[in-house]
């Protein structure tokens, strides 16, 4: 039985059988084979490259995007036709037959998500008796209707009157006066859901609603009654005790000084006008960038103001547009991220180091590095900049996995000026070990951002909204240590005492940003290795162990993202992808496995199911955004990460070891 790609049935894919383990006489055949593979796949990547120095791959999400995207522009009265039949027809391309859409390739049907999408079909035109659409609303109404929607969609229903904005959780606004001494002050919460709550809170002070195109009684479990109460949990529960202040926070609304709220809602546009980059997006990222314009929009700014039209521009540059006329909107775009990653896998394939493209993506990663202070600083006030970020432009919000990942890169690559890498290494390494946290690791974007209270509020009812320490980010921060001769200073120890206490009993690790355990067992043994712990260390063999475990019997390692609600059932199980491969590979060749049995086969599959332009194909989601709740298929980790294996598998040692002899 092989695994299932549509999620319907739940199947695993069969473990292989320890015998496969054994050395087999064709390990030179074997190598022959990756180093080909190698070459095309080097081949490939190298021309996917933008003529400025960076690689940029679709970041594929879910079609809440889309259909957020097309509320936004009904909302501002700018939706065009071209815009909605380009997004309607990506919309219905993405519904399953059951007439559901799901948020990752091959997941079950998702309610908030079926909505947001049936909404945006209708606004396309679509009508509800409409075979696919009459399928989707029968689902949705099954499943409890908008009433069980999660809060988020419910906001984009109330903006036009299909929910009361009584019946969803108060977010004042004076929250943004609250010192960062006070529980639940905005710098609690992770970067991403600060810069989206500041200007929600404005939203949910203002309530706007605009006239509705159409109704959506077929969306209602009882038309009549469309907004049944929800009974509360006990008082002495944190969940009761959160609603409680909820209703408090209702009444206190009524009664609220009109100067304070008004002072409030003004000092939140300010803090968002700051914090608009230089190509009017915010954050990078689209969320905090469509809430930010209702926001500044609801308090006057017309659509003219230079903010509110660099903010629409920015959005357009979200867009990808398909041969078919589709269009895709991207969450993010991750031109850092590709071009760090890309450059660390055609060193270790064997491209040279001065290579004049590596040369192009240094000098372009060199000019991407940040070096003023974000809100970061809020917690680190003293500390220098100097990091780097995942997008084109997002100076508030370096985050650390990304210095790390660019620190990486640049050392690999044999740059004319020497000194200015030097110096930008300097400043990142200064800053990433001035962003540890108090237990030892290191978190994606904030310091000691663990916060209990935030994920606690009914207003947060989708996805992470804090930014705790996690496994692989730490890693990728202990191995470029290593790699910048401080494996031995006591800051990185703290790294990898913190990194083998988080070890799963299985001998995993949990993955934060990448899908899952195989994705952070893939990120900590190399790590690891490179800052000296012997490749016969308990954890590494706990490791390898695991790893030979879930193997597939098609040589290939994959894992379903339902691992992150179901980890007894489906950790380490899911269809073989390019990228999971590659991330098991790289643990066990780090690991001193280079001649079993096991990693030949995952080099067989690799090679076998290499394209002829000498990529891989990869629907798969294989990246995280919120464990679970919101996933991202990179579609350049489907080449950077195989490449990278096969890189290291036919040139032995890794880079930290050849490093050290040089």
């Amino acid at each position: 039985m092989t695994a299932t790609t549509d999620g319907s049935t739940g199947a695993l894919p069969p473990r292989a059988a320890a015998a496969s383990d054994t050395q087999t006489p064709g390990a030179a055949g074997v190598s022959e084979t990756a180093a080909r593979a190698a070459r095309r796949a080097t081949d490939f990547l190298l021309s996917l490259q933008d003529t400025q120095g960076w690689w940029k791959g679709d970041l594929e999400t879910n079609v809440t995007m889309d259909a957020e995207d097309l509320l936004l522009r009904q909302f501002l009265g700018i939706r065009d036709d071209k815009t909605t039949q380009a997004a309607a027809l990506f919309i219905r391309g993405e519904q399953r037959e059951d007439g559901t859409w799901a948020t990752f390739h091959g997941g079950p049907g998702e309610l908030s998500t079926t909505i947001e999408a049936y909404v945006a079909l209708r606004l396309a035109g679509d009508a509800p008796e409409a075979a696919h659409m009459a399928r989707a609303s029968a689902w949705i109404r099954a499943q409890g209707g908008i009433a069980a929607a999660r809060v988020f969609t419910r906001i984009w229903l109330a903006l036009f009157g299909w929910w009361k904005w009584e019946d969803l959780p108060e977010l004042p606004p004076e929250l943004i006066f609250f010192p960062k001494w006070v529980p639940l002050n905005i710098y609690d919460f992770g970067c991403w859901a600060r810069q989206t709550i500041v200007p929600l809170t404005v939203v949910s002070a203002k309530r706007p609603v605009r006239p509705a195109p159409f109704p959506l009684d077929e969306l209602h479990t009882d038309p009549a009654h469309p907004n049944p109460a929800k009974p509360l949990a006990p008082p002495l529960s944190w969940d009761g005790a959160f609603q409680r202040m909820d209703k408090a926070l209702h009444a206190l609304r009524k009664v609220a000084p009109r100067g304070l709220r008004r002072a409030a809602m003004n000092s939140a546009a300010r803090w968002i006008v700051e914090r608009q980059e230089n190509d009017g997006c915010w954050g990078g990222i689209q969320p905090p960038a469509v809430y930010s314009i209702i926001a500044l929009h609801l308090l006057g700014y017309d659509l003219q103001h230079p903010v509110m039209r660099e903010g629409l521009a920015s959005l357009d540059r979200f867009a990808v547009w398909r041969e078919d006329g589709a269009r895709m909107i991207e969450a993010c775009q991750s031109p850092v991220w590709d071009t760090c990653l890309a450059a660390i896998a055609l060193v270790d394939a064997g491209l040279p180091a001065d290579h004049p493209q590596l040369v192009k993506a240094a000098d372009w990663m060199l000019g991407e590095e940040i070096v003023r202070p974000g809100d970061w600083s809020v917690r680190r006030p003293g500390l220098p900049p100097g990091g780097w970020a995942f997008e084109f432009h997002n100076d508030n919000y370096p985050d650390i996995d990304d210095t790390a990942e660019v620190v990486l890169a640049l050392r690999r690559i044999a740059h004319h000026d020497p000194e200015r890498i030097d110096r930008a290494i300097g400043r990142g390494v200064r800053w990433t070990l001035g962003m540890q946290s108090r237990n030892g690791a290191w978190a994606a974007f904030d310091v000691d951002n663990t916060s209990p209270f935030p994920n606690r509020l009914p207003f947060c009812d989708f996805g992470e909204v804090i930014d705790p320490p996690s496994a692989d980010v730490t890693a990728h921060v202990v191995e470029m240590l290593a790699v910048e001769g401080l494996a031995h200073d006591p800051r990185t120890r703290r790294g990898i005492e913190w990194l083998l206490a988080e070890q799963e009993p299985d001998g995993s690790w949990f993955g934060r940003w990448g899908v899952n355990y195989v994705y952070g067992t893939g990120s900590v043994v190399p790590a690891l290795v490179a800052a000296g712990i012997p490749a016969a260390h308990p954890a590494i063999r706990r490791a390898v162990t695991w790893l030979e475990s879930v193997q597939n019997d098609d040589g290939g390692w994959g894992e379903d993202l339902r691992s992150y609600r179901d980890p007894a059932r489906w950790s380490g199980r899911g269809a073989s992808t390019a990228s999971q491969t590659a991330w098991a590979l790289m643990a066990l060749l780090a690991a001193g496995e280079r001649q079993s049995r096991t990693v030949e086969r995952g080099v067989e599959w690799l090679a076998a199911t290499q394209r002829a332009d000498g990529s891989w194909d990869e629907p798969h989601f294989t990246g995280t955004g919120f464990p679970w709740d919101f996933s991202i298929n990179y579609h350049l980790y489907r080449q950077v990460f195989p490449l990278t294996a096969l890189g290291r598998y036919v040139h032995g040692e890794p880079f930290a070891d050849r490093l050290k002899g040089t």
